[in-house]
């Protein structure tokens, strides 16, 4: 089996490559391309990825290169992981959006449509070399936002899945609470990538007993620490929702909090430095702790669930992936990309039934998917006016005023990434 990872110099690819060598049993991979242009970011990567696996004594075989297309010749799977513009683009993404008294934050909002706008074209652009390279390969894109940039690549027409850390995140959380193995821990996780909610928490399966009442009763001060939301909005909700709903919850809070700290772009920049400084040591051969810090918890063990049941060897029939709608939630269109539970495998990923969602989350839902129609529209097919018309549909945003200057400093600071400014 042979898996390439496009952005494979990436300082979250030892997460990965751990996950890769732990769950060999499930993903028996007897070749991994790690794909970056960066050379030096990608031997470093690459050095430590080899360590790593004989350490824990795989004995699959790794290979580097900046040449994407040899890259991806003959792979089964191929994971994106890849951020255009590196730190630099994501520093501005989430600063100058704060000039308007808008969140910056390089998921949602207006930095969220930089990042789009800029990864979308790239994204299609691999795509079609992997499908030329081999039709049959399976894409799985970890790269932001999750939800767009996997609408583009099934609109066009490829085998592909989205894929998040959050929910994974949620279930080992919850799991460690109950004192239960996560793989009896099922969730009725419903929404859009990064707009979502945990609804029920369910014991052995989809039928089980739901123990999200008593999680939030012995453990609501944690859960809601975590969130960075007070404890009474949790119980007057009744459900956990992502931590990515306080920038909707809380945005003028959270507005007046980015303007007094350093980004995290820049926290993940020095972070990531330190990093590369570790990954060069030839004495290293297991992900460090530091890792823990960079995000993306978990990511290795979704991984390659995910991958082992797309193509077969295994892995869990129910997985949280973003994918088609195909009529799960009503009030969306079909071919909108929600994020929910999927039964997977090698056919892809399909949605299970879900019981309704309440007008205070659809509302929400429907908001934003509204505006992810609208962006990737922009990211398609470039305008200032595009661009303008995503910004005011966003919830974040909504008066002209706010998504004019915001337009204005995103074309200016994504200039270089814009084949139409």
């Amino acid at each position: 089996m042979k898996l390439t990872v496009v952005g494979g110099g990436s300082t979250y690819t030892p997460e990965l490559i751990d996950g890769f060598a732990r769950l060999r049993d499930t993903l028996p991979i007897t070749e991994l391309v790690l794909v970056d242009p960066a050379a030096d970011r990608l031997d470093l990567v690459g050095g430590l990825a080899r360590r790593i696996f004989a350490r824990q004594g795989h004995d699959g075989r790794i290979v580097t290169t900046s040449d994407l297309d040899a890259g991806v010749e003959g792979a089964d799977a191929v994971l994106l992981q890849l951020r255009v513009g590196g730190q630099a683009a994501r520093e501005k993404d989430e600063t100058w959006p704060l000039e308007c008294g808008c969140v910056g934050q390089e998921t949602t909002g207006a930095g969220g449509l930089a990042k789009a706008l800029r990864t979308v074209p790239v994204v299609l652009d691999i795509a079609e070399r992997v499908r030329r390279a081999n039709p049959d390969a399976w894409i799985i894109d970890f790269t932001n936002p999750v939800g767009i940039v996997t609408r583009a690549l099934l609109q066009a027409g490829h085998k592909a899945v989205g894929l998040c850390n959050v929910a994974i995140g949620f279930q080992r959380k919850f799991a460690a609470l109950l004192d239960v193995a996560p793989s009896d821990v099922h969730l009725d996780h419903v929404g859009l990538n990064h707009l979502t909610w945990e609804r029920a928490v369910r014991i052995g399966g989809p039928g089980g007993e739901n123990v999200l009442p008593r999680l939030l009763a012995e453990h609501g001060d944690a859960i809601a620490d975590d969130l960075r939301l007070p404890r009474p909005v949790l119980d007057r909700l009744g459900v956990v929702p992502s931590y990515y709903l306080r920038y909707f919850y809380a945005h003028d809070e959270v507005v007046r909090e980015l303007g007094t700290k350093p980004s995290r772009a820049a926290e993940v920049a020095a972070m990531e430095k330190e990093l590369l400084e570790m990954y060069g040591d030839p004495a290293l051969d297991e992900k460090p702790a530091l890792l823990a810090k960079r995000g993306g918890a978990f990511y290795s063990e979704a991984a390659v669930d995910l991958a082992a049941a797309l193509l077969g060897g295994g892995g869990s029939p129910h997985q949280v992936v973003n994918t088609y709608n195909r009529g799960t939630l009503p009030f969306l269109p079909d071919d909108a990309v929600i994020e929910t539970q999927a039964a997977v495998g090698p056919e892809g990923a399909v949605p299970l039934a879900v019981a309704p969602v309440d007008p205070l989350y659809a509302g929400l839902v429907a908001n934003v998917t509204a505006y992810e129609d609208l962006a990737l529209e922009a990211a398609l097919r470039g305008g200032r006016d595009r661009v303008f018309k995503a910004l005011l549909a966003h919830p974040l945003i909504g008066q002209y005023a706010y998504a004019d200057g915001l337009t204005d400093r995103l074309i200016a600071h994504n200039r270089e990434h814009l084949a139409w400014a």
